[in-house]
């Protein structure tokens, strides 16, 4: 017989298997595990947060340029250090006030407008602004672009801005320099020149003395003739006889003495004439060159040169300037006929003591281009110097006998007027092109 199965009691405790019991504890941990897992990770998006921070906080602390956030509203949110070292304010006063409350009241208007422009368009805008500082106004080059949130939508602004007071001072500052650097390239030159008239003096003195003596002797001639004429006219006026007159016009030879007073007169405009145009190559040659570029003649720029640079030559050395045709050129003339005089006075130190010397100057034009090219005959300059011969203060000369200026001071002057000044190769010797624009054509 059997027992009978007891009823469940149902204040009893229900027993739950192992398997359970696994799967419970199994939930648990997995539970866990995902706590710890979102624990790690939001402790490294805090990390990755406050190291953010800490390096936004760095870049508004050391950016030296204007920076400032602002929301939607227009009001500051946040500003680099520059801003509150400009305005002189603390960063309470300036964060939470307006934006356009920082920048001149004129120009509030104006600057509302842009950002009013960079909502709508969702796009950078930029403009000149006033920054309102303790020492009055800083104008700034100020750059203001949309700040989207998740949604794209326009959420503030994000301006920058570089003062331009500092560049503006830095800009003088660099005309001024740049003004002190031409002044001292225009001394340069005229010291050049006053070398160059230095060498030139013995050759000058013997141009001028030849013409003022041929005017002088003309004129003692013309006071000799003045006195036979008055001595004439004298018994012409106390009423000599005719026979009177014939024989004193005999005795003092008027008939020839008329003859000779045309010459003695074309004689002295001769010497005149001379002597103006010596004067006239001084005064080209010793003008600075300044003003404004005009036409002239390269050829005659060049003869002028070749001319004066060969009055102070000692050694014999032959000039050709069969080559030279008329050829317009726009430039200062003062300053290519110095460069020219520069060619030709090295051509001529570098064939000293050289029997055959020989220098050749030929001109042209190539496109709208005219080309000048010095030659000579001499030694030609060494490949190991090339490379260094319009350096400045470079020379091959003996201590004392140049300055080292004068090719570099050439090449400096051919740029300026849009050219160029090169050494090119050459059957013997040394050559050097200069090539200048053409103002008119080749005649």
């Amino acid at each position: 017989m059997s027992l009978p199965h007891p009823s469940p009691d149902p204040a009893r405790p229900t027993l739950f298997s192992d398997e359970a019991w696994v799967e419970v504890l199994s939930a648990m941990d997995r539970t866990y595990a995902d706590l710890v897992d979102y624990q790690e990770r939001l402790e490294r998006q805090n990390a990755e947060l406050q190291e953010m921070r800490t390096f936004l906080t760095a870049i508004l602390s050391s950016v030296s340029d204007v920076l400032i956030v602002a929301g939607r509203t227009g009001q500051v949110e946040q500003v680099s250090r520059s801003v509150l070292t400009l305005t002189g304010r603390p960063e309470a006063q300036v964060v939470n006030a307006g934006l356009v409350e920082l920048f001149a009241e004129a120009q509030r208007p104006v600057l509302a407008a842009l950002l009013q422009g960079v909502r709508e368009q969702r796009r950078s805008a930029s403009l000149e602004c006033d920054l309102l500082t303790a020492e009055g106004m800083e104008p700034l080059e100020l750059s203001a672009a949309p700040r989207l949130d998740e949604r794209g939508r326009v959420d503030g602004y994000v301006l920058t801005g570089r003062p331009l007071g500092a560049l503006r001072k830095a800009y003088a500052g660099l005309s001024e320099s740049h003004d002190a650097l031409k002044t001292a390239q225009a001394f340069l030159v005229r010291n050049e020149k006053l070398a160059s008239l230095g060498r030139l003096l013995a050759g000058v003195a013997h141009e001028l003395n030849n013409p003022i003596s041929f005017v002088y002797a003309n004129t003692h001639a013309l006071e000799r003739y003045a006195g036979k004429f008055e001595t004439y006219f004298a018994k012409v006026q106390a009423g000599a006889s005719r026979e009177e007159l014939i024989a004193l016009r005999q005795e003092l030879r008027l008939d020839r003495e008329v003859a000779n007073l045309r010459e003695a007169i074309n004689g002295a405009r001769d010497g005149a004439e001379r002597v103006r145009d010596i004067v006239e190559d001084l005064r080209r040659l010793s003008s600075d060159g300044a003003g404004e570029k005009v036409a002239f003649d390269l050829a005659e720029t060049a003869r002028t040169a070749g001319q004066w640079v060969m009055r102070g030559m000692k050694q014999p050395v032959t000039l050709d300037l069969s080559s030279l045709r008329r050829v317009e050129v726009l430039g200062r003339r003062g300053h290519i006929q110095q460069v020219v005089m520069n060619l030709i006075q090295n051509s001529a130190d570098a064939l000293e003591d050289r029997a055959d010397g020989r220098i050749r100057l030929s001109l042209g034009a190539e496109g709208d281009r005219a080309v000048l090219v010095v030659a000579d005959n001499g030694p030609g300059v060494p490949e190991a110097v090339r490379a260094s011969i319009f350096d400045p203060f470079f020379t091959t000369k003996p201590v004392g006998r140049g300055t080292g200026l004068g090719l570099s001071i050439s090449h400096k002057i051919a740029e300026e007027h849009g050219g160029s000044l090169a050494l090119i190769e050459a059957d013997e010797g040394a050559a050097f092109r200069l090539d200048l624009p053409l103002a008119g054509g080749v005649a």
